[in-house]
């Protein structure tokens, strides 16, 4: 006799309860590394501004009439 409660294979030949853990597992991946990549977007874009608002107030006061 067969039981029914049984999950059927899926063509891939893993379990239903498998793939949908990898699916699951692959999604948090991406993401995850879309995550960190924004986030290295950001500070590197943050770095680059306060750096180039540095260089501004060097430049003013250089010229700056004294």
């Amino acid at each position: 006799m067969s039981d029914a409660t049984t999950a059927a294979p899926n063509p891939d030949g893993e379990s239903g309860s498998d793939s949908r853990s990898d699916s699951g597992v692959k999604a948090e991946a991406r993401w995850l590394e879309r995550g960190v990549a924004l986030r290295a977007f950001f500070y590197i874009f943050g770095t680059h501004a306060f750096a180039g608002f540095v260089y501004l107030l060097f430049y003013l006061g250089e010229h700056a009439k004294k």
